[in-house]
């Protein structure tokens, strides 16, 4: 019941058709929830990080971790900062491992979709509750 109001949720505003990124990114929460049941919580972030790259490489993913990312102001490089990890150069994924996630974590994986042509990315928390938060980010197309 949880599960399939979670799907409407997620569905929302998308009129039929599957959200951008749809199929990967339950592939790559299948990894995630594969990789807490096994390391639980109290890691640190770089554990979850490899553990989660391994599996994501065995279920057939192309995976990049610490992937730099430049921010551009009118045409200048302003700023650096590096995705934890990138799938098959569609999905970002945003991890932690902290006990409760806050706004800024949101805000910090809106940036990386900002910052790139990426549409899809997921925040993931390996806290003391496995946490999966899935941002669609779309870029207003400029005419003329």
């Amino acid at each position: 019941m949880a599960a399939e109001k979670a799907e409407k949720t997620e569905r929302a505003g998308f009129a039929g058709e599957s959200p951008p990124g749809d199929e990967i990114t339950r592939r790559i929460i299948c990894c995630f929830y594969t990789v807490y049941n096994r390391l639980g919580f109290g890691f640190l972030e770089k554990v979850y990080e490899r553990a989660l790259a391994y599996e994501l490489t065995k279920a057939g993913l192309s995976v990049q971790c610490q992937v730099p990312i430049r921010v551009h102001y009118d045409g200048l490089a302003v700023g650096e900062f590096f995705a934890d990890i990138l799938i098959n150069e569609e999905v970002v994924v945003e991890l932690k491992a902290t006990k409760k996630l806050a706004p800024e974590h949101e805000a910090q994986l809106l940036n990386y979709l900002r910052a790139t042509d990426l549409e899809v990315g997921l925040l993931l928390n390996f806290g003391p509750e496995p946490v999966v938060r899935r941002r669609v980010f779309r870029k207003l197309r400029q005419s003329g």
